[in-house]
């Protein structure tokens, strides 16, 4: 297990599945170290990107956060998001959530959230 929260911030993106922020302060310790990973979203300005450890194994790159999100997405300060692909289980409430397609996008498909979605492919130009 890498978190468990009862408080996740549900960011909805445009033409992909919601993205669950999960408090920091709810990721185990040691779970989480910086990337030197970055990337700017026009809407929420610049990811931190984090490897997730789970004893000997490290996958890359598998979470994100925005450390000084802009004004209209303050409410994800402190938070860090998980790429679904990446991880081997992610969960909503009793659902296990299915990965977006692709590798760019990090939303979460439960069976509340009906596409179609951006990231698989033939998909990026609309």
């Amino acid at each position: 297990m890498i978190a468990e929260t009862r408080s996740a911030v549900r960011v909805l993106e445009t033409s992909q599945p919601p993205a669950f922020y999960i408090p920091a302060v709810d990721v185990l310790p040691g779970r989480l170290r910086k990337s030197t990973q970055r990337s700017m979203c026009e809407w929420k300005g610049l990811a931190t990107y984090w490897d997730v450890t789970a004893g000997d194994v490290v996958v890359s790159d598998a979470a994100w956060s925005y450390e000084q999100p802009t004004p209209a997405f303050a409410s994800i300060t402190g938070h860090v998001a998980f790429y679904a692909q990446l991880i081997d289980e992610c969960w909503v409430d009793e659902e296990r959530v299915d990965a977006n397609p692709g590798s760019f996008y990090g939303g979460w498909i439960t069976s509340r959230v009906v596409g179609p979605f951006k990231g698989g492919p033939g998909t990026m130009g609309w």
